[in-house]
């Protein structure tokens, strides 16, 4: 051995414990799992997310789901590049290159319309895009979702929900149940026992990797 390294296993260090990611359970169709979004979130639990092959309807609402961000970026996104286009059209005819058309006004904003519409749409879909993939995240090589048990059914055949711990905090790795008694956190065990009432094919632990 080395002089300055620590063997932890032989010396007898305990290794730290793993970072609980959640409570995956898989289900066979859209039925169960819009169910099981649905029961558990009567339950208390919030902190939950769906992994189907397709788009199932209903189960954003099952979840909680409410899109607010995404709609507002674009809109930010579509009012800045209205002002980009028609801003760019008056410097451009007014202030930088300005030609005289037959006597007619520099200035004549009806003929702005077409560009300024376009940037509109341009800056708004690009603000969407954008903003789709970083609040979700993405990319995204790895998530701890993936070291599930038939994960890889989730783009074909199967749907999983996922009731995830804590990340941060004093309360990091417990589960928050928000129900008429007020917030509580509770350990794997409750919320395995919950999904496993909720007829699903499996019901795993995952955990994060170091």
């Amino acid at each position: 051995m080395a002089h300055g390294v620590i063997d932890e296993a032989a010396a007898g260090i305990p290794e730290a414990p793993p970072e609980l990611h959640g409570v995956i359970a898989e289900y066979a169709d859209a039925e169960h799992v819009i169910a099981a979004a649905a029961k558990a979130r009567r339950a208390g639990y919030r902190r939950m997310d769906a992994y189907s092959p397709f788009p199932v309807e209903g189960l954003d609402t099952a979840l909680g789901f409410r899109d607010t961000l995404v709609p507002l970026i674009m809109l930010v996104g579509g009012a800045c590049g209205a002002l980009f286009g028609f801003g760019f059209l008056y410097y451009c005819m007014v202030v930088s290159y300005p030609l005289n058309v037959g006597g007619q006004p520099l200035y004549g904003w009806p003929t702005y319309i077409p560009i300024t519409f376009e940037c509109t749409v341009l800056f708004s879909a690009l603000s969407g895009a954008i903003g789709m993939f970083m609040l979700n995240g993405l990319p995204q090589p790895y998530h701890p979702v993936f070291d599930a048990p038939n994960f890889d059914r989730a783009t074909s055949s199967s749907f999983f929900l996922c009731i995830e711990a804590e990340p941060e905090g004093r309360n990091k790795g417990l589960f928050e149940i928000r129900d008429e008694d007020g917030v509580r956190y509770v350990g794997p065990a409750e919320p395995e026992r919950f999904l496993t009432e909720t007829e699903p094919v499996r019901v795993s632990v995952i955990e994060r990797r170091k």
